[in-house]
């Protein structure tokens, strides 16, 4: 059953992708730095990279969504990233579309067991 396990391994990875979005734009009402995100998110259960985290941070700067600032004070400079105001409108939109999809896919699998 290698297969199976590598099917729902890959599939689930499809299912992850999408919440990359949601999940950064809830967690950057506070400004937060690539890796710092990345290790929140991780440790959140949210599995992503930084080859996945860092251009996704940049388009959704691009897009609008995202604002940045360079903080210099330390030795190491870092990026800031932070969610614009367009950005928690599109939050919050996503976050109702995430719970009617839990309550949809809820409803199916139940009438399908």
């Amino acid at each position: 059953m290698a297969d199976a396990e590598e099917l729902i391994l890959s599939q689930a990875q499809e299912l992850r992708r999408g919440t990359v979005v949601l999940a950064c734009l809830a967690l950057l009402d506070a400004p937060q730095y690539g890796y710092a995100l990345l290790v929140t998110l991780n440790d959140a259960g949210v599995t992503v990279d930084g080859n996945t985290l860092y251009p996704l941070l940049r388009r959704l700067e691009k897009q609008g969504l995202l604002t940045s600032d360079w903080n210099t004070d330390e030795s190491r400079p870092r990026k800031f990233y932070r969610v614009t105001p367009e950005g928690s409108r599109v939050r919050a939109g996503l976050v109702r579309e995430w719970e009617d999809l839990v309550v949809s896919i809820a409803r199916l699998t139940k009438e399908n067991r």
